[in-house]
């Protein structure tokens, strides 16, 4: 059997692209199976409410993380036990802290978490009021003795250009 450029090149492309491709094939999918109806839903509002401490933005419904995968089976265990939402929530912040929920209460520590965005703004805004105040306005009205300086240097640059 011999083989020629053209097909020794699809060859190699068939392969390079399986090879490529195939880590997507072998991602696992959770499957969880539940005593009711009410434990699924409140296993699926859990997993959106809480925070994969690796990705940190993403929840643990949608990170692909192991820490979320690991997380998520911790919530299945403790829901299919009959723990409630809050029950479970405060396990994971527990463990995690506050930074694992999307919506962590006002607190003295995540005071600053909820009032940051308000008083950087505030900030900002007398930042440029001080700027504004301290700009000259345009119509600056001269001393006799500015207004004599002036007229000297206007006579002189007239002589100047003649």
């Amino acid at each position: 059997m011999t083989f020629n450029k053209n097909s020794m090149l699809m060859a190699l492309m068939l392969s390079f692209s399986l090879m490529l491709f195939s880590h997507n094939s072998q991602a696992a999918i959770d499957t969880f199976e539940f005593d009711n109806a009410q434990q699924e839903k409140t296993f699926h509002e859990l997993t959106k409410l809480l925070r994969c401490p690796k990705c940190q933005n993403n929840n643990i419904a949608d990170s692909n993380a192991e820490l979320a995968k690991d997380l998520r089976n911790k919530t299945y265990e403790l829901v299919t036990q009959g723990q409630t939402k809050e029950q479970v929530i405060d396990y994971m912040v527990a463990r995690f802290g506050n930074f694992v929920r999307y919506d962590p209460p006002v607190t003295p520590i995540t005071i600053f978490l909820w009032l940051g965005p308000a008083l950087f703004i505030i900030f900002g805004l007398l930042v440029l009021f001080r700027q504004i105040k301290k700009q000259p306005t345009k119509a600056t009205v001269l001393d006799t003795e500015e207004q004599e300086k002036l007229q000297k240097l206007l006579k002189q640059h007239v002589k100047d250009t003649k």
